[in-house]
């Protein structure tokens, strides 16, 4: 019987690292440090999240619908996965603060259209 692996020790929550690998029809074993991908990382229900995902082809109203679930809930679950693979969130437009300030205060752009920009971050 075969069981998922298991990324984090029961006992300490740190990583666990594979050492041994084992055929079961040739019973050849190899023992070294070997290392699990980023997706290896996720929960049972992060990764079937993928695989709905993927199945949808990226869709995100077929994934609402597939999952009975609401679009901000799926960009929440989408955010989530992608930074527990280590990635960091990207803004949709990624403002500078400082410049949208100091144009304004230059008179480049109206108060309306510096907090239209902020907005949009």
């Amino acid at each position: 019987m075969s069981y998922p692996v298991i990324t984090n020790c029961p006992v300490c929550s740190k990583t666990l690292k594979i050492t041994k690998l084992h055929c079961a029809h040739c019973h050849t074993t190899i023992e070294n440090e070997f290392e699990l991908t980023k997706l290896a990382s996720l929960t049972q229900e992060q990764l079937y999240f993928i695989e709905v995902f993927l199945a949808c082809r990226g869709n995100i109203k077929e994934v609402e619908k597939e999952l009975s679930i609401s679009y901000p809930t799926v960009r929440g679950k989408l955010n989530d996965i992608i930074s527990a693979l280590g990635y960091e969130q990207k803004k949709k437009n990624d403002v500078d603060e400082k410049k949208i300030i100091a144009m304004l205060e230059a008179g480049e752009i109206t108060s309306e259209e510096a907090i239209k920009l902020l907005k949009e971050e």
